[in-house]
């Protein structure tokens, strides 16, 4: 289902959210949340819900690779070898999230939203979207998404949410 509008996208995503939560609720877990081209947004779409508290045990925003690596431990030499946009890098961001929360679940989106940053290798749009259950190898999603800003970090979390459902539900 793709959204039409900005009404439409924060009610897809406010449904993905309730379904994360519901899951997350029964099963008894809790998540953890490193966003960086996100901004916050992930974690908005859990906090708009009532009994967030109960499954959101923290969220952290490490948009420059300093705090990537300081606040989260993801290893500098793979976000110098490979760049913040990789799927070495949100791999360390999961772990990190894990390790610095009591969190069963991490999440984490690092992209490149736009209008500028791009590269012939890394076009604006790129992103790279992790789920990781703690104990388990995380799942990494490359995707590459259209539209302005706003869109590629809307259809980020979209992408999220719909991971996390897909890894509890299984």
């Amino acid at each position: 289902m793709k959204p039409k509008s900005v009404t439409d996208s924060i009610i897809l995503h406010s449904d993905l959210a309730h379904k994360a939560l519901i899951l997350l609720s029964q099963k008894g877990l809790k998540v953890g949340i490193a966003e960086s081209c996100t901004g916050g947004l992930l974690s908005y779409h859990f906090t708009s819900l009532a009994g967030a508290s109960n499954v959101l045990d923290g969220a952290m925003i490490s948009y420059a690779n300093e705090i990537k690596a300081s606040w989260l431990g993801v290893d500098r030499g793979d976000l110098q070898s490979f760049g913040a946009v990789s799927e070495q890098v949100v791999r360390g961001m999961c772990e990190g999230i894990l390790q610095q929360t009591q969190a069963d679940v991490a999440m984490a989106t690092s992209g490149i939203a736009g209008p500028s940053g791009g590269s012939s290798q890394k076009p604006v749009g790129s992103v790279f979207v992790g789920v990781q259950l703690k104990g388990e190898s995380a799942h990494i999603a490359y995707c590459h998404f259209g539209g302005d800003r706003l869109s590629v970090q809307s259809q980020s979390c979209a992408k999220a949410l719909e991971m996390l459902i897909m890894a509890l539900d299984s």
